[in-house]
């Protein structure tokens, strides 16, 4: 059986010839243009995601209407459910997973450097300064984590060999019950609990309706002085402004950060010359070859789709992940 796939991505691409191989039956058709879009949908059988530009996917959604499932390969979904993604009764699969050690590779990264000091090893290198100063293990710390999702578990894992003990936050804590990683779970409610309980405070949430500035002025107060803010989820689960000033008055050690309410992060944002910051410009996940994960993804629920299997990872596209 024939089968169209509209790609929505810059036709130039490289990743796209990971596609070149799917055999005479597949037609794949790429365009980045919302007018070539339209003009393609009606053909498509399967819509591909490869873009962050939530106008055309609301240009593909109405007229596909041969279609009968839509894949994003990124994890995060907020840029993607738009009104008309929202209305459709197709099945929406995504890159969930796809990115997971990486980021939690950088998060257990970003724990070493707080604890190393590794900011005054570097400004003393480069000042030619030979000077002797303390530093701390992760061993026998806490790690808090808030979304227990693929990334969570996974830094979870990766720190549990340095000695850290793990407490966790889900919006189902009955799914802690089996986990033997986890010393303490908590509900969405408890939040400042976790963070008072916590060294260092890892978000690896999905941007949602109830997850929005959910780590406020009052989450943060809740921290301990010697805390680290870790966020690799989505920047607006934080409140900025609340984290900017507890960072200028050192009510906690610092924070780590790979996502930002707004990005690209405008220049004369105050993160940019913070010594008690790490800044990565949304890169965590940016191993080599990433996007030949994200697309080995895709091709793995083609291959179900092609043989009337079960889709991985559905997303409830009204829950929000």
């Amino acid at each position: 059986m024939s089968l169209t796939l509209l790609v929505l991505a810059d036709p130039s691409a490289s990743w796209l010839k990971l596609l070149g191989n799917l055999g005479p039956d597949v037609n794949v058709l790429v365009s980045n243009d919302p007018t070539k879009v339209r003009e393609y949908a009606p053909q498509a059988d399967v819509i591909v995601n490869g873009t962050s530009n939530p106008p055309l996917l609301s240009a593909a959604v109405p007229p596909a209407k041969r279609a009968k499932w839509i894949h994003s390969l990124w994890t995060g979904v907020d840029n993607v459910l738009c009104p008309e993604i929202l209305a459709s009764p197709l099945p929406l699969t995504n890159g969930r997973g796809v990115f997971r050690r990486p980021l939690a590779e950088w998060t257990i990264g970003a724990m070493l450097y707080f604890a190393y000091n590794m900011r005054r090893m570097i400004r003393q290198q480069q000042a030619g300064v030979w000077e002797a100063f303390t530093t701390e293990e992760i061993q026998g710390k806490t790690l808090g984590i808030v979304g227990y999702g693929g990334i969570g578990s996974t830094a979870a894992e990766l720190a549990r060999p340095f000695g850290m003990k793990i407490v966790a936050l889900r919006r189902r804590p009955d799914l802690f019950q089996k986990d033997a990683i986890v010393d303490q779970s908590f509900g969405l409610a408890q939040v400042k609990e976790l963070m008072a309980a916590s060294d260092y405070v890892l978000l690896a949430a999905p941007l949602t309706d109830e997850t929005r500035g959910m780590i406020g002025a009052a989450q943060i107060a809740a921290m301990k002085p010697t805390g680290v803010l870790i966020n690799v989820g989505r920047g607006a689960v934080v409140d900025e402004p609340a984290l900017i000033q507890a960072l200028e008055n050192g009510k906690i050690r610092g924070a780590a950060l790979d996502v930002f309410a707004v990005e690209p992060l405008p220049t004369t944002h105050p993160f940019y010359k913070m010594e008690n910051v790490l800044l990565s410009p949304h890169t965590a996940d940016h191993v080599r070859d990433f996007i030949h994960l994200a697309v080995e993804c895709f091709l793995d629920n083609l291959r179900r789709f092609q043989a009337n299997e079960p889709l991985l990872n559905l997303v409830d596209k009204h829950a929000g992940y």
